[in-house]
């Protein structure tokens, strides 16, 4: 078997943010529902953007959010992302490796500029995130480095990825490398919006076992099971799925397996600046304790402390060393 050099590889919408406070009526006026994530084209990506005012950007995307609190933690990374030849390409690619991470994607040339997502903070800390693809709809097959996801404990992937054609077969690709190789799969199911478009192709790759570790919040595994009762859905993905794991907001999380279930407590936050992340951080906590072989309870507990870190701030990374503050909260880092 191929050693390992990678706790987790991350595939994902390498994206850079651009976040900006705004007010209800902001949305109100704008037409947007509060708390989703809409996709746009080139023209509304631009009209939207000069609505914005003051704003704040840095390099994001859901698994590269990930992946920075993974590395933050100690773990060692990898990621896979598509970016355009640009500047925001090219700043991008310098944050992933300045975190320590292994990036190598080529970048696309001549093109769609590289992603970005406008994300509006309202003062209850909720986002709602307006997001232009780029070049990450040029992601593909070609993309995943064998050698790199061969090399991965755990590959971890965006349930974003199966918007685009050419990614969701760079997705199962990914997947059967690591199947192959006896190792580990997880998804994030992203979005209830992507849930809705994608539920029964989310559904058989959970059921089939081409996905090992499913990740959720309780809004995505209602809509994945087409139920207003968090119970049922849990039920439900308990027969379904090897291990999931859901975040439940300020109640903590819901870790089951087919045989055991528990749910640990949200870490306490002073104020609730920005939640954007959070899930995102959340699975960087819980998949650096599977890679180090936490307990699952553990797992978790890690994956709360990192959420608690990164919705204190504005911004989906952490600006705290989370191996420092892990340490501080009794976890063996």
């Amino acid at each position: 078997m191929t050693d390992l050099t990678y706790d987790v590889l991350g595939i994902g919408n390498a994206i850079a943010d651009v976040f900006a406070h705004v007010e209800d009526d902001f949305l109100v006026n704008e037409k947007l529902v509060k708390g989703s994530m809409r996709l746009v084209d080139t023209q509304e990506a631009e009209r939207l953007y000069g609505k914005m005012g003051s704003a704040v950007r840095m390099s994001g995307g859901s698994a590269g959010n990930t992946i920075a609190g993974l590395s933050s933690l100690g773990g060692v990374a990898a990621y896979i992302g598509k970016v355009a030849d640009d500047e925001l390409g090219k700043a991008y690619a310098h944050d992933m490796r300045g975190i320590g991470a292994h990036f190598d994607t080529a970048p696309l040339v001549g093109g769609n500029p590289t992603a970005r997502s406008m994300i509006l903070i309202t003062p209850d800390g909720e986002r709602t995130m307006n997001t232009y693809l780029g070049a990450c709809t040029e992601l593909g097959p070609d993309d995943i480095d064998a050698d790199v996801v061969t090399r991965s404990a755990i590959t971890y992937m965006e349930g974003y990825l199966w918007d685009p054609p050419a990614a969701k077969d760079a997705f199962r690709r990914a997947m059967k490398l690591a199947h192959d190789a006896d190792r580990k799969t997880a998804l994030t199911l992203s979005d209830s919006f992507c849930v809705d478009r994608y539920r029964e192709e989310f559904r058989e790759l959970i059921r089939t076992g081409a996905v090992d570790i499913v990740f959720a919040n309780e809004h995505e595994l209602k809509a994945l099971y087409e139920t207003a009762d968090i119970q049922s859905a849990v039920d439900a993905v308990r027969q379904d799925a090897k291990l999931a794991t859901i975040t439940l907001s300020e109640k903590g999380a819901l870790t089951v397996t087919r045989e055991e279930s528990f749910q640990v407590r949200a870490n306490p936050v002073d104020e609730v600046v920005d939640l954007t992340g959070a899930g995102d951080l959340y699975a960087a906590g819980f998949l650096f304790g599977l890679a180090r072989n936490y307990p699952l309870a553990r797992c978790a507990e890690l994956g709360c402390m990192a959420a608690a870190e990164v919705i204190g701030h504005v911004g989906a990374r952490p600006e705290t060393t989370l191996k420092n503050l892990a340490a501080q909260n009794g976890f063996d880092v």
